[in-house]
Formats: C-alpha cells, sequence, structure tokens
C-alpha cells in the first residue's frame, strides 16, 4: 500500500534519512522503531509532504507523492497525527472533529461524528467543552479522532504514547488495534516506546542514525535479544 524505495532527506547540510526502503502493507500496523534522532518522524513528515525528499520514490497505492501537496494527501486516503496532540484549544471538541472531514472536501456526516465518539466515548461526553480543557490522554484521542474524520485509508502516527500514563497508552493503542481490525485501516506508526508498538504491530522496522538497520515481523524483533538492546532500549 506505502512503499518508500531509496528514500533520502534532510535539513540542510544534515541527512536524516539516507537510502530508507520500507513497505507498509494494507490492513496491517508498521512500527517505525528508534532512538531519539533516528529519523522516525522525518519519514512521517516527508511521505505526508510536510517534508521534501531529496531524493527516491514515495508510492501510496500506485500513487507518487513525492511532489504531492500536503493538503491533498487526506483526499488520497493519508492523515496525518503528528506528535505533540495538536488541538486548536480554542475551539470545542466537537468543532476540533468537524475540521478533520473538510479535509477530503465534502460535508463533515453526523456517522463519521458518531463513529468518532463511538470508539473515544470520553469525546462523545464532552464535546461542547473546550478543547483546552481535555486532558493529555483525552487530546491525543481528539486528534486521533479528528483524523479519522477525513475517512483515511492510512493513518500516519507519530509518538502516540508520549507523555502519557501507560494505562492510557494501551487504550489507545488497542483502539488503534480495532481500528485495524473493523475497519481495514492501515497504519504507518513511529514510536521511541518499541515494546507497546511490537505489542500491537504487525511488521517492524528499525532506523539507527537515519538508516534500516532492521525490518521484520514484530513478534521477530520482539524477539531478537541483541538487536532489542542494542536499538530498541529494552
Amino acid at each position: 500500500m506505502l512503499t518508500l524505495t531509496s528514500l533520502c532527506a534532510g535539513y540542510g547540510p544534515i541527512t536524516a534519512l539516507e537510502d530508507v526502503s520500507l513497505t507498509a502493507r494494507r490492513g496491517e500496523i508498521t512500527a517505525v522503531l528508534g532512538a531519539n534522532g533516528a529519523g522516525k518522524t522525518t519519514l512521517l513528515r516527508t511521505v505526508s509532504g510536510l517534508h521534501r525528499a531529496r531524493s527516491g520514490a514515495i508510492d501510496f497505492d500506485g500513487t507518487r507523492l513525492e511532489t504531492v501537496a500536503a493538503e491533498r494527501m487526506p483526499r488520497l486516503g493519508l492523515a496525518h497525527v503528528p506528535e505533540g496532540r495538536g488541538v486548536i484549544t480554542e475551539l470545542t471538541v466537537e468543532e476540533n472533529l468537524r475540521l478533520g472531514g473538510l479535509g477530503r472536501g465534502g460535508r463533515v456526516s453526523s456517522a463519521d461524528l458518531s463513529r468518532v465518539n463511538d470508539l473515544f466515548p470520553v469525546l462523545g461526553d464532552r464535546r461542547a467543552a473546550l478543547a483546552s480543557t481535555l486532558s493529555g490522554g483525552e487530546r491525543q484521542m481528539l486528534v486521533i479522532g479528528r483524523a479519522l474524520m477525513a475517512r483515511p485509508t492510512m493513518l500516519l502516527l507519530d509518538e502516540p504514547s508520549l507523555g502519557l500514563a501507560p494505562r492510557i497508552v494501551a487504550q489507545i493503542f488497542g483502539l488503534v488495534r480495532t481500528l485495524v481490525r473493523e475497519d481495514g485501516l492501515s497504519v504507518l506508526l513511529v514510536e521511541q516506546n518499541a515494546r507497546s508498538a511490537l505489542s500491537v504491530a504487525d511488521h517492524g522496522v528499525v532506523l539507527n542514525l537515519g538508516r534500516v538497520v532492521a525490518d521484520a515481523p514484530a513478534d521477530e524483533l520482539a524477539g531478537d535479544d541483541q538487536l532489542r538492546h542494542a536499538y530498541l532500549g529494552f
């Protein structure tokens, strides 16, 4: 579904991604793992058009993405949830969700809102509350819910566990797994919390200093003690 071939990207003289090739398959969670500075966030930003590749190819369902503008991505079926839980605090929960539906250029339906509220009941309970009043975990649910309003076929998730309690992390990852199982969603998940990511992922790719050092089924990566100790920190 999403294939990167010999992808290179960077910032000025700094190379962030070097000759990165990987495939994220339809209906699966593909985890991209590695330490801070490995190039994980740059990879997602390059796929979603927020950062331009220096070279290489990005193919999404037969469409080449290297020169596609970021604002066109939702219409192609890609939704990016950046790191940092960027809600619009001056708007209500429901207003934030409705903004997500505008990216695909169509009307926001009550069915879309109902689906998100079923997945994240707290958002339905607090739909009239300002986003500024939400907890960290609730904000993470809101930004994922907002992305789902665009009806994506692939979700790009950047560090969804960052700063959250383990119980909330487990809840969010469980919901992502539900979306894959029930809706056929495909997910490219960037995570530093390798243990949690591998527990829900189908496949894993490990980056180190911008290069792929491992690419294998998630259970194989989790069971490789040498790899885990060298690159994943557990």
